[in-house]
């Protein structure tokens, strides 16, 4: 009797998985709407307006200064609060240093490396030591994502000789 209580029991539980096979499931909405990937080299990201007429600039060195190895770089801002990254407040961003590049894709996020140089922290100044030669300086202000504002607000290129 067992026996055929348990068989009574697997039967009454594979029947209605066996009758689901080959139906074509329900669809489900996603819990959070799916957005449609980017194509391919316009992955563009949602931008914080700059107010009109922002812009950023070097206080020092003046271009075409002749430094030491480590000397002093300080930022200017008008038209712009200076914030810490993650500070999404109206009007406002941070520096990015450009050392020896050109801008990078204004759509996406600045790149951390040697020759985009963050200050998250909101700085406005820094030491910056270069090996001997000629350098390009240029500011980068981006906003708490640390995505350039559109418009973007960056300032010219400035060259120094690092002696």
């Amino acid at each position: 009797m067992r026996s055929r209580i348990h068989l009574f029991a697997s039967v009454s539980c594979l029947l209605p998985l066996l009758a689901a096979c080959g139906k074509d499931p329900a669809p489900v909405e996603p819990a959070v709407p799916i957005a449609e990937p980017a194509p391919a080299g316009n992955a563009a990201l949602p931008r914080t307006p700059a107010p009109e007429g922002a812009s950023v600039f070097f206080v020092a060195p003046a271009d075409g200064a002749i430094v030491t190895g480590t000397f002093r770089v300080e930022f200017g801002v008008e038209g712009m609060s200076v914030v810490r990254a993650g500070d999404n407040s109206p009007s406002s961003g941070h520096h990015h240093l450009l050392i020896d590049t050109g801008l990078p894709d204004l759509a996406l996020p600045v790149p951390a490396d040697a020759n985009h140089v963050h200050f998250g922290d909101g700085s406005s100044s820094t030491e910056l030591t270069l090996p001997a030669g000629q350098h390009t300086l240029q500011l980068l202000f981006a906003d708490h994502l640390h995505i350039p504002h559109e418009p973007p607000v960056y300032s010219e290129r400035i060259t120094v000789t690092v002696e």
